[in-house]
């Protein structure tokens, strides 16, 4: 059982990118729970406080984050696909992102 949390970093202007809406999805596709990044870029807590061992994804909708600073960007959504362990106890899913490309990690 683990909890999830994200951070995510405007790679190109090396600021937090906020107002990002990001959804956590189990493996098959049903949405577990919904959030935006704050000020800092960050969901501190998304989904319930225990997240079951298993396939999961999560989905950051960039799209409307770069058309609301007037950017094109290549990818509109960009989908993490992950795995949950038994013993995990926090995951935490940071994304590093420009308008086109994308990196990630599994953070501490």
């Amino acid at each position: 059982m683990s909890l999830v949390t994200t951070h995510v970093l405007d790679a190109a202007t090396g600021l937090p990118a906020e107002g990002v809406g990001v959804r956590l999805l189990t493996g098959d596709g049903a949405e577990v729970a919904t959030g935006v990044t704050d000020g800092d870029g960050r969901i501190a807590a998304l989904g319930p406080e225990r997240l079951a061992p298993g396939h999961h994804r999560l989905e950051f909708a960039v799209g409307p984050y770069f058309a609301a600073r007037a950017t094109p960007t290549f990818f509109p959504v960009v989908t993490l696909d992950f795995l949950v362990g038994a013993l995990d106890d926090h995951l935490h899913v940071p994304l590093l992102l420009s308008p086109f490309a994308y990196s990630t990690y599994r953070g501490s």
